[in-house]
């Protein structure tokens, strides 16, 4: 039994049972696999790969919203490394790792009025920045060339707390919450699972091991209408 087939069948029943509960399950399922592929044919259980529990909740619309209006009001520099968070985040769903990573030369168009893609990051399918932060992220890696988007007159790629020691010192108002790249990432996973995009596709396009990774947010996710059911399962129109 592959992957994809148990992953299918426990993300089918996320709706009947709690997310801590699909793991187990999943576990469960994969273990019974392994045990019949060693018995029948000799064959090695596979590495495990464990995911993370505890997954970062995803802002609400209003809290999306109120960041970006709140970094695009910044003075000179922070308004820039806002902006990259916000747009590396939300946009192409980066792990802090990537945001910290990511130059000016790795967002690029393959064609003129094309999606602005991300080729510095390791995928199996290309990463396009979600439309709604095209343009920003596309101004960013103009100005940036060659250097990094976000804090570029660091002189290391990456530590610990880059991206942790900017979001305590830059603080939004009140009533809005901290820039959190993990938050940011949740939040792109989420709105591509509420807009029914494939969830292997999903998986893909954010680096996860397989779908079944998504179970953990799929509680936030609305179950479809009858009309939207209807037309996703008519689908286009015969030529």
């Amino acid at each position: 039994m592959r992957n994809e087939v148990i992953d299918a069948f426990v993300l089918s029943r996320v709706g009947e049972i709690q997310g801590a509960s699909v793991r187990t399950y999943r576990t469960w399922l994969l273990r019974v696999r392994d045990a019949l592929a060693w018995s029948e044919r000799g064959e090695a259980p596979p590495a495990r790969i464990r995911a993370d529990t505890s997954p970062h909740q995803p802002y609400c619309a209003a809290e999306l919203a109120g960041l970006r209006h709140w970094a695009t009001h910044l003075p000179r520099q922070q308004r820039t490394d806002a902006l990259a968070l916000l747009g590396l985040g939300a946009g192409l769903g980066l792990m802090p790792k990537e945001v910290a990573a990511s130059r000016g030369l790795d967002l690029y168009r393959p064609s003129r009025g094309g999606p602005l893609l991300h080729r510095g990051v390791d995928r199996l399918v290309p990463l396009v920045a979600r439309a709604a932060w095209d343009t920003v992220l596309g101004e960013l890696a103009e100005t940036a060339g060659g250097g990094y988007l976000f804090r570029p007159r660091r002189t290391v790629e990456y530590a610990k707390n880059l991206i942790g020691s900017w979001s305590l010192i830059h603080r939004p108002p009140q009533e809005l919450p901290a820039v959190s790249v993990g938050r940011l990432r949740a939040t792109w996973i989420v709105e591509l699972m509420r807009a029914h995009i494939d969830h292997q596709l999903i998986a893909q396009a954010a680096g996860l091991s397989s779908a079944a990774s998504l179970a953990r947010w799929q509680h936030l996710v609305p179950p479809v209408d009858e009309l939207t059911a209807a037309r996703l399962l008519r689908g286009p129109e015969a030529r």
